[in-house]
């Protein structure tokens, strides 16, 4: 299938009329938002139109934050885009060097978000996520709010498929409040 044949099948499915995750937590209008690892800027091009009162979006790659800059300016909205490697962040030691562990660590000891974050991740690991989470990243919940799958398209030399069909799991991660932290 080509693409634009895609993008016309896409295009006349059926969407939400009413989003869940906006309406059961209220996490967005009126909030602060910030999409680490932000890519081309979906995220936090669709917090702007949900009347975020301020969306950051960060990456280390400038080429992405590009495609998010030119994505907000067809918009005509206003999102902040800095280039930033979140590990360079100066935060507390961490007990794992895996990279989704640390981004976890790093995003809920920043408290950037006062009530929620939200993070896509392979379905594979469900179980590790919520205990890390849990156990080791400042989150009193961590809940999966629904399965997706995604079809991961090559963009790297190394990778030997052409696109791969994960499943991923959007997760709502509830932070400790900072003074229960400062304790």
């Amino acid at each position: 299938m080509k693409l634009k044949q895609l993008e016309g099948l896409l295009g006349g499915l059926t969407q939400f009329s009413d989003p869940k995750a906006e309406n059961s937590f209220d996490d967005i209008s009126g909030k602060v938002v910030a999409d680490f690892g932000c890519g081309c800027g979906t995220l936090a091009v669709a917090s702007a139109l949900l009347d975020a009162e301020h969306v950051t979006g960060i990456d280390i790659d400038l080429q992405s934050l590009e495609l998010a800059q030119e994505n907000a300016t067809d918009l005509e909205l206003d999102i902040d885009l800095i280039q930033c490697d979140i590990k360079n962040l100066n935060l507390k030691g961490c007990q794992s060097n895996s990279l989704l562990y640390q981004l976890m660590k790093d995003v809920l000891s920043v408290v950037v978000a006062a009530q929620a974050v939200y993070s896509l991740h392979k379905t594979s690991t469900r179980e590790y996520i919520k205990k890390a989470a849990l156990r080791n990243c400042n989150a009193i919940s961590a809940e999966v709010l629904c399965e997706l799958r995604y079809d991961l398209p090559r963009t790297y030399r190394f990778h030997k498929q052409k696109e791969l069909d994960i499943a991923v799991d959007l997760w709502r991660f509830v932070p400790q409040a900072r003074d229960e932290r400062a304790s």
